[in-house]
């Protein structure tokens, strides 16, 4: 079994590979999926600024908005008031302020106001500067790869989601939704819907120095923890196709690392923002985790990947009734920090990678043979 490590005291001095100073950097930060329903102020959210001050320097910041814009083609509600995920376009400002500028709009959530909401939703995004892929006026549009430039390269995603998907919800040739991928009776990714995504990766690779592939999957094991074997085979379909990384969301919680030809799979980075309306004690402490994954290519090519685990508020600040204060992220303190990566450690070397812990709060992630 290959040796991976989270070593915070490592330094590029310790590189075995070429000189990285000599060559482009582009700097991609992945969050877990974004459940925000409030805009929030510097005191209605106490962590927003040191979040902002550590994704700064990133040329991406990457997260799944799994909310509905709020926009005039809504239709009526495809869910009770429960699990409705949606808010007003103050949100997107919101993200803004901690530097989000690409996300996924490919998920469970996204139909939550029927066709005219995934409209309103992407023309939101567009207003407001932002860049998304996975939803549109059609199956072409929604799963096109979108392509996000900056000084030190382009940026593709690709993004698609599986399971919980309400009927209609899908993009058709000639009708709005989301780009999905679903699963025959065996178990098997559909061809026509795997050949498309395929298809696209390999598009985005030609025009792209970076691309991420993003799946919102709710096709879980019994425990959700568990990252099932079909996915993982998906994921190194999606690499060989031309992903730079494969990102999960869907599970609302931590799940495993691992890697495959030099590119690092996670498949589950917790939640940035959790506002659900669900009473407090509806979800587990696991829930309430998230981790920011600040990556570093290097002419493409995956390099090293900073963890910086975070900690949301299950409490609204005004209490258990206040819900637009609820499931906004901290970054975490050195004893919440020891834990996660603790558990990461664990369901890591489930997927055959171990995963050695730095002393601080932080960790770093390399592919094998990059540091000695």
């Amino acid at each position: 079994m290959h040796r991976r490590t989270f070593l915070a005291a490592l330094t590029a001095s310790a590189c075995t590979g070429p000189d990285l100073t000599m060559q482009r950097l582009l700097r991609v930060s992945l969050l877990g999926q974004a459940l925000i329903e409030h805009a929030a102020s510097d005191r209605e959210w106490p962590g927003r600024r040191a979040i902002a001050a550590r994704l700064a320097h990133a040329d991406v910041v990457f997260t799944n908005l799994e909310t509905v814009i709020q926009g005039p083609n809504a239709g009526a509600p495809t869910r009770e008031a429960l699990t409705l995920h949606v808010a007003d376009a103050r949100v997107l400002d919101t993200l803004a302020s901690v530097h989000v500028n690409l996300m996924t709009t490919a998920n469970n959530h996204a139909f939550d106001l029927g066709s005219g909401g995934i409209l309103d939703t992407v023309t939101a995004i567009r207003r407001s500067g932002l860049v998304s892929a996975g939803s549109g006026e059609n199956l072409a549009v929604a799963s096109a790869p979108a392509r996000l430039a900056s000084p030190a390269g382009a940026t593709g995603l690709v993004a698609f989601a599986t399971g919980k998907i309400r009927p209609g919800g899908a993009a058709t040739p000639d009708g709005t939704g989301i780009n999905e991928l679903r699963r025959n009776p065996s178990g098997e990714p559909n061809a026509g819907d795997l050949n498309r995504i395929l298809d696209a990766i390999a598009a985005a690779r030609r025009d792209s120095d970076v691309v991420l592939v993003c799946q919102h999957n709710h096709d879980w094991e019994p425990d959700p923890a568990d990252v099932p074997a079909w996915q993982r085979a998906l994921a190194r379909r999606c690499i060989n196709a031309g992903a730079s990384t494969f990102i999960g969301h869907g599970v609302p919680l931590l799940q495993g690392i691992e890697f495959y030809r030099g590119a690092p799979l996670f498949y589950g980075l917790g939640n940035f923002a959790f506002q659900t309306e669900k009473p407090v004690g509806a979800y587990g402490p696991e829930s309430w985790e998230g981790m920011i994954v600040d990556c570093t290519f290097v002419e493409g090519r995956f390099v090293t990947a900073r963890l910086v685990p975070l900690a949301l508020n299950e409490i609204g600040l005004g209490g258990v009734d206040d819900m637009a204060t609820r499931g906004f992220p901290r970054l975490a303190g050195p004893v919440e920090a020891r834990a996660m990566l603790e558990r990461l450690t664990a369901a890591s070397r489930t997927l055959g990678v171990g995963l050695d812990l730095g002393t601080d709060a932080e960790g770093r992630l390399i592919p094998p043979g990059t540091f000695g």
